[in-house]
């Protein structure tokens, strides 16, 4: 007996072809696009943490009679942009510090954060309102 071998029929191309290309297209474009709005959101709570930060080392500053320091102090640690206020609220001081732009990464969101001291005794009482943009250092 021969063995003859026969040729498998030739394999038709459906109309699907280019599906998965798509399909694999679609997937990456929405991975890339959660994966861009994480990325924000992980900034943006940076931010905000950074903000808290200043506010508190500049109300402990103020209440000391440091103001200047303060303004300093808020330019190193909060976001490059950041603004401050410091305001007499009774027999304390509130600093309130601001980043307008959060990064500019997530339309509509602003970081702010808020601090409350009471000034030392002989830490002087001039402790007027001003605002103040920070430098930041661009981290």
């Amino acid at each position: 007996m021969t063995a003859t071998s026969r040729a498998s029929p030739p394999v038709r191309a459906g109309r699907d072809n280019g599906m998965v290309t798509v399909e694999a297209a679609i997937a990456l474009c929405a991975f890339v696009t959660v994966l861009a709005m994480t990325l924000a959101g992980l900034a943006t709570v940076f931010d905000q943490l950074r903000c808290t930060d200043a506010a508190r080392e500049a109300a402990r500053l103020v209440a000391r009679g440091e103001q200047d320091e303060a303004a300093d102090a808020v330019g190193r640690i909060a976001p490059h942009g950041a603004t401050f206020t410091v305001t007499d609220e009774g027999d304390g001081i509130v600093v309130d510090v601001r980043d307008p732009a959060a990064g500019g990464l997530l339309p509509g969101v602003r970081v702010v954060a808020d601090a409350y001291a009471v000034p030392e005794p002989d830490a002087g009482s001039g402790t007027e309102r001003s605002t103040r943009p920070t430098g930041g250092d661009g981290r």
